[in-house]
């Protein structure tokens, strides 16, 4: 029988087996939004809906608080993964993100932020291995956590463009329609098959596969504004 080795960092414990002389890396997955019920359900907050869809999947309780975000710990297989939900609101939450990159000493190439993007579809995900904010606050703070390095992998979850003329702010705030909304729960139990994969796969691979299918998911990509009339017209 082989004997086996256990692991420990702030409490994290794990079997393996010493047939794996260097355990493997663990993931930092970073789902960003605001906290507080009155955000909930709103497109800026899909980043944390992914996070939450993945920690049900995978039986974590997101119920710590730690380096300013609710958190939790476990395993894809045999690979440690750490979750969180930074608390600070958008704006803020590389104050998050950075901390818990640093407190695992945690190469960038490990972390992976979920965040909305309305340059996507509705219910389009991309997994991408790095690239700029793109006017994403969310996104820039953690850059500057990152001290401006920006080899972090994304999961972009898409949401679509505002209508018309509506301000963007007030479009990141609003809650989808239901068609949308049907979208972006298919969306969520995608990116959680995809994400499920990634620690033994590999991003690379995962990416080159998943972002060819999304990329064709719909036939065409719908507006906000176009989903809301679809919306209307299949209402009874």
């Amino acid at each position: 029988m082989l004997r086996r080795l256990s692991i420990h960092k702030s409490g994290f414990r794990r079997s393996l087996s010493t047939t794996c002389l260097n355990p493997p890396l663990p993931w930092l997955f970073v789902g960003l939004g605001n906290p507080g019920d009155k955000f909930k359900g709103t497109r800026h907050n899909v980043g944390f809906e992914m996070i939450d869809a993945l920690a049900d999947s995978l039986g974590i309780s997101l119920s710590k608080v730690h380096c300013k975000a609710l958190f939790g710990q476990g395993f894809v297989g045999d690979v440690p993964v750490f979750l969180a939900k930074p608390q600070t609101y958008m704006n803020l939450c590389g104050e998050s993100t950075g901390p818990l990159a640093a407190y695992y000493k945690l190469p960038l190439n490990r972390v992976l932020v979920f965040h909305d993007d309305k340059e996507l579809p509705c219910g389009v995900l991309r997994l991408q291995h790095n690239g700029g904010h793109g006017s994403h606050n969310g996104l820039k703070s953690v850059i500057d956590s990152f001290r401006g390095n920006r080899e972090f992998a994304r999961l972009r979850i898409g949401i679509g463009r505002p209508p018309g003329q509506m301000d963007p702010k007030a479009f990141l705030l609003q809650k989808f329609n239901t068609l949308a909304r049907e979208r972006i729960d298919a969306a969520l139990k995608e990116g959680v098959d995809v994400l499920k994969l990634m620690p033994s796969d590999g991003l690379a691979e995962c990416a080159r596969w998943f972002n060819r299918e999304q990329k064709y998911k719909h036939i065409r990509p719908h507006t906000p504004f176009e989903l809301e009339g679809m919306d209307n017209h299949l209402a009874p």
